[in-house]
């Protein structure tokens, strides 16, 4: 839910804001708003527009501790899944699509992308709409830009911002979305909504806000863009052969699925079509290897170039297959055994390296080295080395180091 609470004065704001950027920001708001009036017109904005973005501009303290906020408590990828592609959002997404069949029909014949996928990826979004946010993404992108931690990134996305405005593509109204500068039913920054979005009906406005056509149109756009294959599958749930070799499997390998067919991988529902044998794919165990393993295609990869996780893109795909008509969702989720926190990554990554598997890195993201790393702990030690950062793996490593 939207933290709609609003400081009493622009000044108390500015101390709360202060305060909580003590040591890592010493330039006051003012002296960087400044400066960024003057790159603003460096970068070719006119006066006006520079006017309307920057005028009476105050930060927000919110986007702060939003930014620094990093949840302790990693959510396990079932109860997502669960969540993505539930009864209720599968229901919104159909009435969604009775609704605005005809934009999805004319999205999906111009640009090649599944209706279904798009409804998907609108219904994570935005609950289809609805949900867009309600923070001046001015106002946002300027208190990170003033913060500092992602002044590069907010600095880009504010000069995007000003094309928008000369351009006539949105009124200065109209910049409303989430904390981090995300807008509209699809959710794009400003950066890719001038790369990627689109004006369907040729009005003179690429509106993600209010005209559907071109929210859908702009998210086809994007996936197109990053190589969407029409009619090609996206992920399949697959099973795994007794044999299947752990310690040379890494999750972004891609072979040609004749290949994996050939060690002995099949898809738990049904047979490998001729067409799929050709395409390449990889192995997914997000739960390790005591829980449900997937079958990606480059159109699943595709999906994540609109989110970078994993499970975003499983929550889109099973969305979309529910909207299909597909009933159950993967199960045999290994329960007992869930993501360790963020500060459990951290201490398992520091035992990993004192132990001799070198992590490169002590940062509580439990990334490609980091799993390397916990792939040769276990095959040290008689465990099947998948890599999966869970309770059972944290407790085997703090054991051995005992």
């Amino acid at each position: 839910m939207m933290v709609r609470t609003l400081f009493k004065s622009a000044a108390l704001a500015v101390a709360v804001l202060v305060s909580a950027a003590a040591g890592a920001q010493e330039t006051s708001f003012e002296d960087w708003a400044s400066g960024f009036r003057d790159r603003l017109a460096e970068h070719g904005a006119e006066p006006a527009t520079i006017a309307l973005m920057m005028d009476g501009l105050e930060p927000d303290s919110r986007i702060i501790d939003r930014d620094r906020s990093q949840p302790e408590f990693v959510r396990p990828v079932w109860q997502y899944l669960e969540g993505a592609a539930s009864d209720a959002r599968t229901q919104n997404g159909l009435s969604a699509q009775a609704t605005h069949g005809e934009a999805l029909e004319t999205v999906e014949s111009q640009f090649g992308v599944d209706a279904d996928i798009l409804t998907a990826i609108w219904g994570l979004e935005s609950a289809y709409g609805v949900i867009q946010g309600d923070f001046d993404i001015v106002r946002s992108l300027a208190t990170l830009a003033w913060e500092g931690r992602r002044r590069q990134f907010a600095e880009n996305q504010l000069f995007a911002v000003a094309d928008m405005i000369e351009r006539g593509y949105a009124d200065r109204d109209q910049l409303k979305g989430s904390w981090a500068g995300a807008m509209g039913q699809t959710q794009f920054i400003p950066t890719t909504y001038m790369e990627r979005a689109v004006d369907i009906h040729g009005d003179g406005h690429r509106d993600i806000w209010t005209t559907e056509a071109d929210a859908l149109g702009s998210a086809a756009n994007l996936l197109a863009r990053a190589g969407w294959q029409t009619g090609a599958p996206v992920v399949t749930e697959v099973a795994l052969p007794e044999s299947f070799d752990f310690a040379s499997w890494e999750e972004r390998d891609r072979r040609a699925v004749s290949a994996w067919a050939m060690d002995g991988v099949r898809p738990v529902s049904g047979e490998w079509s001729p067409d799929d044998l050709y395409r390449p794919a990889r192995i997914l165990l997000p739960a390790g290897a005591s829980g449900p393993a997937f079958m990606a295609f480059t159109n699943f990869d595709v999906i994540m170039r609109y989110n970078n996780s994993t499970a975003y893109a499983l929550g889109v795909s099973y969305l979309a297959k529910r909207l299909s008509g597909l009933d159950a969702l993967p199960g045999d989720w290994p329960q007992d055994n869930p993501p360790i926190t963020r500060s459990q990554a951290r201490e398992l990554q520091q035992t990993l390296t004192d132990l001799g598997h070198d992590t490169r890195g002590v940062d509580g993201i439990f990334g490609a080295n980091s799993r390397a790393a916990l792939k040769s702990f276990q095959a040290a030690n008689g465990l099947t080395p998948d890599g999966y950062a869970g309770r059972l793996a944290y407790e085997a490593v703090m054991a051995r180091a005992q």
